[in-house]
């Protein structure tokens, strides 16, 4: 990934940092030596949005995935055991016989409060246990965005040691994909997070990847600093992007603009196909607008949830105005999954110098129902590549675990082939080549992150963070399939376990 040196065939390493490459090191004494024989090395994969503590949180929790019937989830739910909550995940209404209701729920939780993740991250289904704390609140047991929330702080926080054991339990699952760092989307508060006090998790956790944290920018408050600093409300301390060593850091403010497309909550222009919905911002104009201009006004790489075309463009006017009140230069703004773009809004995101962290396995895994929701117009705006990169927009690779598939190998190989697990053709004139796909995972990841210095490519200097592979990804015809034989991180192999 070195244009300076697209290949090598040794590599020497030396206090976690790569030494050298053949003739540079190829006189100099070393401690041991492995032969891979006709092994891939790349730089180690960059996950550059994702949900460590939910996903591994979902693997322990009561698992609905791929249940097409009120009476499978509840025969799936009944008898769970302990006392007080009763917490599922994988829940899918689209593919339901009907929807699941509070009072099926009863059924079988009885008092005990119930709480069923969706699979989008966006809704979830509860029991009438739940629904009763919820004065104000009229529902079958379906809530989406903000009532999610709502429903969701009524359990909350976890404990620490709870959020430890969910880190090592997907640190462990990213190790064998080939993933040596993470962008963890969104600590403290917000529709993802466990507790006040997560930083104190990954502390404690002392995780053998690489983490950066987003942090939620509802826990920015009011601070009292000198006017001429023009910074209005912070986090304390007044920490802020780039806080942090190789291992852990501070990362982007992570916002939210609008839902997503699984909970026909993403904010469109025009309706879904086939309704009148158009989706639905997270919040006010006037709120989104002023946490937007204060983050970058402390500081702050923000990180932009937007999927909906609608919450783009007003993703991009906020931008602008926070721009145009205080210029940053190099503040590498990112707009998280940036799912559907229509044409004009391309030149926009390339002039702000936005970034689009995306994530190809969404249309992998969930391809055939976007495009019909979408219709034959929208679908081919849907998660770009190749029309980002004409525009010299630098893409970073992603996979918003657990909602799709996280591994990095299943993403390049959508970007390539652009179909869907059902074989549908998904925007094929946005297939982008397998360097650049895979370049979008390392150096584009590394660059989103603020870390392309450091990581990203095999270069001299760089810290030695890198993936064997089996086989070569750019004359590979099942790139998705290739085997993931070592990952090593700061020059250490990490043990490899199966997915």
């Amino acid at each position: 990934m070195d244009p300076a040196r697209p290949a090598a065939h040794t590599i020497g390493i030396w206090q976690g940092r790569i030494a050298g490459l053949d003739e540079q090191v190829a006189d100099l004494p070393a401690t041991e030596t492995t032969d891979l024989g006709n092994a891939v090395v790349l730089p180690g994969f960059i996950d550059a949005h994702t949900h460590l503590a939910w996903n591994g949180r979902q693997r322990r929790t009561i698992d609905v995935t791929g249940l097409t019937t009120v009476a499978q989830v509840l025969e799936r739910v009944a008898g769970a055991p302990g006392e007080g909550w009763i917490e599922a995940s994988g829940y899918d209404r689209r593919i339901m016989d009907r929807p699941l209701t509070a009072a099926d729920l009863d059924l079988v939780t009885g008092e005990r409060p119930f709480y069923l993740a969706d699979i989008s991250g966006h809704a979830c289904v509860v029991n009438s246990a739940v629904l009763k704390q919820l004065p104000g609140i009229t529902s079958d047991g379906w809530l989406t965005e903000n009532e999610q929330l709502a429903a969701r702080t009524l359990r909350l926080p976890y404990s620490i040691e709870e959020i430890v054991a969910e880190l090592h339990e997907s640190a462990r699952q990213v190790l064998s994909e080939g993933v040596t760092m993470c962008a963890e989307a969104g600590i403290g508060a917000g529709l993802i997070a466990s507790s006040p006090l997560e930083a104190a998790a990954y502390q404690r956790a002392q995780l053998p990847i690489r983490v950066q944290l987003m942090v939620s920018a509802h826990v920015l408050h009011s601070v009292d600093a000198d006017p001429a600093d023009g910074i209005t409300r912070a986090i304390d301390l007044g920490l802020r992007t780039g806080f942090g060593d190789d291992m852990l850091s501070l990362g982007g403010l992570k916002l939210w603009t609008d839902g997503g497309m699984i909970a026909r909550t993403a904010a469109l222009s025009e309706p879904y196909a086939g309704s009148e919905n158009t989706g639905q911002l997270a919040d006010t104009e006037e709120f989104m607008l002023a946490a937007i201009i204060d983050g970058h006004h402390a500081g702050w790489q923000l990180a932009i949830h937007a999927i909906g075309d609608r919450a783009i463009d007003f993703t991009l006017d906020a931008v602008a105005e926070a721009q145009r009140q205080r210029p940053r230069a190099d503040a590498r703004h990112r707009i998280e999954h940036c799912g559907l773009v229509r044409p004009e809004q391309l030149e926009r995101i390339a002039a702000l110098g936005l970034i689009p962290v995306v994530q190809p396995t969404f249309l992998w895994s969930y391809g055939d129902d976007y495009s019909e929701i979408m219709g034959p117009k929208r679908a081919p705006w849907m998660y770009r590549g190749r029309s980002f990169l004409d525009h010299g927009i630098t893409v970073a690779g992603s996979s918003d675990r657990p909602v799709a598939d996280g591994a990095p190998l299943r993403a390049i190989e959508f970007m390539v082939r652009r179909r869907s697990s059902g074989g549908r053709e998904v925007g094929p004139d946005e297939a982008i080549t397998v360097e650049e796909a895979i370049r979008a995972y390392t150096l584009g990841s590394a660059y989103a992150c603020r870390k392309e210095h450091v990581l990203g490519s095999l270069t001299p200097g760089k810290l030695a963070d890198l993936v064997v592979l089996g086989d070569d990804p750019r004359t590979s015809d099942a790139i998705a399939e290739i085997p993931v034989l070592a990952t090593m991180v700061g020059g250490n192999l990490m043990p490899q376990r199966s997915s």
